[in-house]
């Protein structure tokens, strides 16, 4: 019995990641294709072809998300840009809701952003306890100077999934920078410490890899 269960188990490990990471390649491809139904049904993948093929709609996404930041990258494309979002400022609900995605967005996507940079440990959900957390950025200067010491804005991911979570802020002097990427301590959040983080290590240019 105990080789049976060992086999079993062992068949899990080789099954479970497998099967998990199928589900999620084809919930991303799946949502992806949406983008076919933009297409007019007379130049529509399946129709011409007869069979859905998946994946179509994905290399659509691709091609469009690269020929915007082509065609954004230049002056003509900048002011196209800024017109776009000078018509989406006169509409007031619309204006809230876009503003506030274009600079979580830009935040967290631009080279020059510092969110999700750091890997923190703070005292949580009490003082005798830490978990691992990110740093998102400092307080709004409304917040900070209602504050008695510098503090810092985090975001403490749950586990086994870490796109739920607690945004707090924090005292600076009361946290721990981690040297791990961010994506290791996904990992770490994630397997809810089963896979250790690794320590980055410094390239010759004396900064570390992963940043």
């Amino acid at each position: 019995m105990k080789a049976l269960k060992k086999y079993f188990i062992t068949g899990l490990l080789i099954w479970i990641p497998l099967v998990i990471t199928v589900w999620v390649v084809s919930a991303i491809i799946g949502a992806m294709d949406q983008s076919l139904y933009l297409l007019p049904q007379a130049v529509h993948p399946d129709r011409l072809l007869g069979v859905h093929i998946p994946g179509v709609g994905t290399v659509l996404t691709l091609l469009v998300i690269l020929l915007t930041g082509l065609v954004t990258a230049n002056i003509v494309g900048q002011k196209l840009v800024r017109f776009w979002e000078g018509l989406l400022a006169r509409i007031p609900i619309v204006k809230s809701i876009y503003y506030s995605v274009k600079q979580v967005s830009d935040t967290l996507f631009s080279s020059t952003g510092q969110a999700f940079r750091k890997v923190l440990l703070v005292r949580y959900p009490h003082p005798q306890a830490w978990s691992v957390a990110f740093m998102t950025g400092t307080p709004a200067q409304e917040i900070a100077e209602l504050l008695p010491d510098e503090h810092v804005s985090v975001f403490i991911p749950t586990a086994p999934s870490p796109v739920n979570g607690f945004f707090f802020f924090v005292k600076k002097s009361e946290t721990i920078e981690l040297d791990i990427s961010v994506d290791d301590a996904l990992k770490y959040i994630v397997s809810m410490g089963v896979v250790p983080p690794l320590p980055r290590q410094p390239n010759p240019l004396g900064r570390a890899q992963n940043e």
